[in-house]
């Protein structure tokens, strides 16, 4: 199937590594021009060389922006569409989980930051995206959640609740930028992530047979939902959250 985004401009947060990175690729092989987004600009830089290499018909621009801040999301949506003319594509990928216990008991701060980076920087950066381009052009916004939002689990509990409110603000923002912007969310299982790694570094073969399809997630599993999503094939798909977990969530409850 054809995606139709050759020549159209991606913004992906969170693209230095694993699942956004990942997902950049997945646009750049598709003919999309990328603006790579993350903290560290050195990061960016070689993201931007190496995909460069790989693509070289594809333009990247790498612009740091810490996804919380509202100044540096405002910047780097206004030189997406300062070099590429707007922003066709917005994916909403950059996460955080700085607390791992029990929900009851995260201070205030940790959950502040969980909630500015996770929950609340998908509305702002939609805001961004859509009075500055997608309003005019129309596009696609893909938000990365989780299916920790979907479930209960030990340890994460803050974080999947701000994945579940991800997922509530997909069909919130469906809604209200119909018809011109399609909204969907993607919800990851387990993926062999740096910001997973606690969850499976030590126990990956283990996880992997607990699995219906055998393993565990890479980034290259979301990115081929996320590329299927942006584009042409997607085109009657808005407010959905597909969720990519190898069938972690079907497993019946008792063996």
């Amino acid at each position: 199937m054809r995606t139709g985004l050759q020549g159209k401009t991606a913004l992906v947060t969170g693209a230095s590594r694993g699942i956004g990175k990942a997902i950049a690729a997945g646009l750049a092989a598709e003919g999309a021009d990328v603006v790579l987004s993350s903290r560290r600009q050195d990061a960016l830089d070689e993201v931007a060389k190496e995909l460069g290499a790989a693509y070289p018909d594809v333009r990247f621009l790498a612009k740091a922006a810490h996804v919380g801040d509202a100044d540096a999301a405002a910047a780097c949506v206004d030189a997406a569409v300062a070099e590429f003319g707007g922003v066709d594509v917005l994916v909403n990928n950059a996460g955080t989980n700085p607390y791992f216990g029990p929900m009851v008991d995260i201070e205030p701060a940790a959950a502040a930051k969980t909630v500015q980076v996770n929950q609340f920087a998908i509305v702002q950066w939609t805001n961004l995206a859509w009075h500055r381009s997608m309003k005019e052009r129309g596009g696609s916004i893909i938000n990365i959640a989780s299916v920790g939002g979907l479930v209960t689990e030990h340890g994460i509990g803050y974080y999947n609740a701000t994945k579940s409110a991800v997922i509530h603000i997909s069909r919130q923002f469906a809604m209200e930028l119909a018809p011109k912007v399609r909204v969907n969310a993607i919800a990851p299982g387990l993926v062999k992530t740096a910001l997973a790694r606690a969850l499976w570094e030590n126990n990956e073969e283990q996880i992997g047979a607990y699995m219906p399809l055998g393993r565990i997630g890479v980034p290259e599993d979301i990115a081929n939902a996320a590329v299927f999503l942006a584009g042409d094939t997607a085109s009657w798909m808005t407010g959905q959250t597909m969720v990519v977990d190898g069938g972690a969530t079907v497993r019946p409850s008792i063996a």
